[in-house]
């Protein structure tokens, strides 16, 4: 609603709008594209314009799922699954997501697991060992391994900076 109700302050008539994808009936040009990229962001929102960004987003959402929605589940080779849900050529996905993203998958796919772990450590309901076998890591040294590497501390340390800036409720 918040997209189709931008688009049409804009000036513009939606023909379909759906999660992920808006059709409009004129064309617009690149400094359109620009002014209204900058209203959808205010939102939360974004323009993925080609067909590069659209196989981008799609990895990432492949990703975030894969990561978010599917804990515990038997380790997955995440090249041969992409590939295989997108039906393309794994170095063909590979190059574009590098190209326009700046970062590998791989690097991608890190970034999210850590940003799941932070996640659960704050919450304080599992301990770093059920953390790394929540998201498949070899052990829990891994874990701390790629979690200093991406965030600079220890995920001991991430949980005890939380936990100091946490109000207790009988403080609020």
């Amino acid at each position: 609603m918040v997209v189709k109700s931008e688009l049409e302050k804009f000036g513009l008539h939606p023909v379909a709008v759906a999660l992920g994808a808006v059709e409009i009936a004129e064309d617009i040009d690149e400094l359109q594209k620009h002014d209204l990229n900058q209203r959808l962001r205010s939102f939360g929102f974004e323009l993925i314009d080609g067909k590069k960004g659209r196989l981008v987003e799609k990895i990432k959402n492949l990703v975030v799922e894969l990561v978010y929605e599917q804990n515990n589940q038997a380790k997955v080779n995440l090249s041969e699954l992409i590939a295989q849900k997108l039906q393309l050529d794994y170095s063909y996905i590979s190059h574009i997501f590098t190209e326009e993203a700046g970062l590998s998958i791989e690097q991608y796919y890190i970034i999210q697991k850590i940003e799941k772990v932070k996640e659960l450590i704050t919450y304080h309901e599992y301990s770093l060992s059920e953390i790394a076998n929540q998201l498949n890591y070899s052990s829990v040294s891994h874990l701390s391994k790629q979690f200093k590497k991406v965030t600079g501390l220890t995920a001991s340390h991430y949980r005890q900076l939380k936990e100091s800036k946490r109000i207790s409720i009988e403080n609020l």
